[in-house]
């Protein structure tokens, strides 16, 4: 009898179940969704500045070079000091942690960065002992994926849930991905689907898927994010220009920004006109009043990464069409810029895959990646000759100095030096 009593009272847990599973697949359906893993925000961004020994470079970035010394970025990790008073034998200082970090600029000695949206401003009138002079939180990129880690990857998942996640006091330092039965009621609540007011993609869910400088200034590449034009800093954003007053160099006012019509990636000076390169186009701006930079004009390309580097009447637009950067043909664009209003294309080069340009007297420098770098004689713009070509090496940037060339590739600094009619390798220092 007991026997019996157990026996009906395991079908009957075992019928319930099973209605319960019913329920379940009337009520939704299973999707991956992913919560934010967080810390406080201030000991974050605290944790993601500060100076130690030098370090092994991880993944090569731009340069920037400033009196002596030469400053080159680990992507998104900071910058590595070097002392290149002897560029036939450079050396290394320092290595400044800047987590979060695009690029760099130098005035006077003292040193703007960006890290997690904020500016960082460092005292480097000793370069062995660079000290940190403030932060200004907020002050550039605003967008969301500041407050995100940027060694975290964004995980597979349908959905991404922040919950009740603020992102004034919070960084998301990783991700947790469960399964999850959600009712239709539910998605619609949370997440928009199902609402006509809402575009949503489930299939693309995951956002993965998805010149010569002043003596008291530094110069960057043509791949520079920051530029400094006298007393103002412009630094450009995903589709604006922040705008700084750093006539007093410790205490910069922050200005109005300017917005773009594009995604812009690069900026470069010519007197008091910018010109932005962006995935779309070059678009130009007039500075004679630098604190409120004025839209020109634009040269539209299709979309592919676009560094832009300018002499005279003419820009030199370099653009990479493979991978993220777009399906347009990578090569050198040269435009006509003598009438700013109208820029019009003057002669397109194929290249290889380019990064950074740059130029000095008659000379132009094209890195082209994997292609290594090509030295052109840019004389007649519509007939450019090859003077030399170095291959086998990864070009990445250059910056033309007075006396030599930088160049930065696969985790190795080049220098070379200016020869009448070429230029011949200087040194090359691994940062390995």
């Amino acid at each position: 009898m007991r026997k019996s009593m157990h026996l009906v009272l395991l079908i009957a847990i075992v019928t319930l179940a099973a209605c319960t599973d019913d329920k379940d697949d009337v009520q939704g359906e299973e999707y991956l969704v992913a919560t934010p893993l967080t810390t406080n925000l201030g000991e974050f961004k605290e944790e993601a500045v500060a100076v130690t020994e030098p370090v092994p470079m991880v993944e090569s970035g731009k340069i920037y070079a400033y009196q002596d010394y030469i400053f080159v970025n680990d992507l998104h990790r900071g910058f590595h000091v070097i002392d290149n008073s002897n560029p036939s034998s450079p050396n290394p200082i320092s290595f400044i942690k800047l987590e979060g970090n695009y690029d760099i600029s130098i005035k006077s000695d003292r040193l703007y960065a960006d890290s997690y949206g904020d500016l960082v401003i460092m005292d480097i009138s000793d370069i062995n002992a660079i000290k940190m002079v403030q932060r200004i939180e907020g002050a550039i990129y605003q967008q969301f994926w500041c407050t995100v880690g940027f060694d975290v990857d964004w995980p597979q998942a349908d959905f991404y849930d922040y919950g009740d996640f603020d992102a004034s006091k919070e960084a998301i330092v990783g991700w947790e991905v469960k399964s999850q039965r959600i009712s239709s009621e539910e998605l619609q609540r949370k997440f928009g689907v199902g609402d006509p007011n809402v575009s949503f993609d489930l299939s693309n869910s995951s956002a993965e898927s998805a010149s010569p400088t002043s003596g008291d200034t530094g110069q960057g590449g043509s791949l520079a994010r920051f530029k400094i034009v006298e007393d103002y800093l412009y630094a450009v954003e995903w589709s604006s220009i922040s705008v700084f007053d750093i006539s007093d160099l410790d205490n910069p006012k922050t200005l109005e920004d300017v917005y773009v019509n594009g995604t812009i990636e690069t900026i470069f000076n010519q007197g008091d006109v910018l010109f932005i390169g962006g995935t779309q186009g070059m678009y130009i701006y007039d500075i004679s009043s630098p604190e409120k930079p004025e839209y020109i004009s634009e040269f539209v390309h299709g979309t592919a990464c676009d560094p832009v580097v300018v002499d005279g009447d003419y820009a030199f637009v370099t653009l990479r069409g493979e991978n993220s950067c777009g399906s347009t043909e990578s090569g050198l664009y040269i435009v006509d810029v003598s009438d700013l209003v109208n820029p019009q294309l003057e002669k397109f080069y194929p290249l290889e895959g380019p990064y950074g340009i740059g130029f000095k007297d008659d000379n132009l420098f094209v890195c082209d990646g994997d292609a290594g770098l090509k030295v052109y004689d840019k004389t007649d713009v519509n007939d450019l000759k090859l003077v030399s070509h170095f291959k086998d090496i990864v070009t990445y940037d250059v910056i033309p100095l007075q006396e030599s060339l930088l160049m930065i590739g696969d985790k190795v600094l080049y220098q070379y030096k200016y020869l009448n009619n070429d230029i011949r390798l200087l040194s090359s220092f691994s940062l390995e």
